[in-house]
């Protein structure tokens, strides 16, 4: 119904998300930032609670501080029943995290940092972050963004041989510079992040620890990598990642900070919450909830492994020697290729990835020396470690070939065989087919 009204009233977006539609089925997507939600989020997604404006929050405080979810704090009438949709939210995301408190709010992953370093710290003030070519991310601090413009900002980084987070240089480095906040986490380091090291530095140097798990939610809600909720102060996600969820982000933070943290993301940060994506937030979490999903997650991680050890035994050199998570970086320096050059090549072969800098990239960061690769939405296909093994040698195939117009081809007609038997979105694709026809 929907589809044949957008269709007639719109046919050029009805065409757009059509193929968008069959691009998102037809190649292999290795962008470990992406993901393929249900049918069930992209259900709230589109639902009525789109039309409804919520300024405030589903609860009241009292004059502690204490929440009340008996009374809403709305500044606009007919909330009832978002009002359910939101608790609902608050309540899944605090029972799949084992958080005290959760707003599901943020727009998004840098808004809901936006929200953490304001509620806990003030413009001016010493903040750490990872340096975004050694796996950190433009709102840990880089110079162009808010982050590096209201913050000084001191950036921390991976030991140059093992490229991986050095602990005791960490520690040397808050001592000198004493910040308010350091932030953990990162959005392409490939290694475990161990959030009880954190914390022990921020009590040494009287910092608070803003846990940034954007990436890496849904293996930290499984129990498959060290979960920050019991060290850090406030932790922050997105819910489109490994969560497998509409896009979007959410703060969970201790009981002390609740209060702070929720006046700085409404009406501090942004205006009305977005309820239709709230809704699909409390659907992806309560899918995250599941016992199947702890299985997904697993194969995430097993699927990660093959496609790093298949490439590594073809001679690609892996960032910090593998990866313990969903995603790898991989450095093309020794075959003489680009990150950019090899994005393409591998684009034109319908296999989707991103160029990436590596730690201590001599190329700029538009060019970078290395590509980025995850396995969140390759798994949510049902694909597994046979696929993941054919996967590492095509990329293999196209990037000892670029320019070769043949093996495009032939790597694209094996990304179709791949593909076929794997389908995706099958019925909202013949859907769209057949009212394109």
């Amino acid at each position: 119904m929907e589809e044949e009204l957008l269709a007639k009233i719109d046919p050029e977006i009805f065409e757009a998300i059509r193929k968008e539609t069959n691009r998102e089925h037809s190649t292999l997507e290795l962008i470990a930032s992406e993901n393929f939600c249900s049918e069930a989020v992209l259900a709230a997604l589109g639902s009525v609670l789109t039309n409804k404006y919520a300024e405030g929050y589903p609860f009241s405080r009292d004059k502690q501080g204490n929440i009340n979810f008996a009374k809403d704090g709305r500044y606009y009438g007919g909330c009832e029943f978002v009002n359910m949709s939101e608790r609902i939210a608050i309540e899944r995301a605090k029972k799949l995290f084992g958080a005290d408190h959760a707003n599901v709010q943020p727009h998004s992953g840098t808004q809901a940092n936006m929200a953490a370093y304001f509620a806990l710290a003030n413009p001016g003030d010493t903040i750490f972050g990872l340096n975004l070519s050694h796996g950190g991310h433009l709102s840990h601090g880089h110079p162009v963004n808010f982050s590096g413009k209201y913050f000084n900002v001191i950036h921390y980084g991976v030991d140059q041989k093992t490229e991986m987070l050095d602990y005791g240089e960490l520690l040397k480095m808050a001592t000198e510079h004493k910040p308010k906040i350091i932030v953990s986490g990162a959005s392409a380091y490939p290694r475990t992040l161990y959030f009880d090291k954190f914390q022990e530095i921020c009590d040494e140097v009287g910092a608070v620890q803003v846990a940034d798990i954007a990436h890496i939610a849904g293996i930290v809600a499984a129990g498959l990598h060290p979960s920050p909720v019991p060290y850090a102060d406030v932790i922050t996600t997105t819910t489109h990642k490994t969560l497998r969820g509409p896009r979007g982000a959410i703060i969970m933070c201790k009981a002390k900070h609740a209060e702070a943290i929720d006046k700085m993301t409404f009406p501090g940060m942004q205006g009305g919450p977005l309820e239709h994506v709230i809704a699909a937030k409390a659907v992806c979490f309560q899918e995250a909830l599941s016992d199947d999903f702890k299985q997904y997650q697993k194969q995430i991680i097993y699927n990660a492994k093959v496609l790093a050890d298949t490439l590594s035994g073809l001679g690609y050199r892996l960032v910090a020697g593998g990866t313990d998570t969903h995603l790898m970086l991989v450095d093309l320096r020794n075959k003489n290729i680009t990150g950019r050059d090899a994005e393409r090549a591998l684009g034109k072969s319908n296999i989707t990835v991103n160029r990436n800098t590596i730690p201590f990239d001599p190329q700029k960061p538009f060019i970078a020396s290395g590509i980025r690769l995850g396995t969140p939405a390759l798994t949510t296909r049902g694909m597994k470690e046979p696929e993941m093994k054919k996967i590492g040698q095509l990329i293999d195939k196209v990037l000892s070939n670029i320019g070769n117009e043949k093996v495009y081809t032939e790597v694209n007609a094996a990304v179709k065989e791949l593909v076929e038997s794997f389908p995706l979105y099958a019925e909202r694709r013949a859907i769209y087919d057949s009212l394109a026809k």
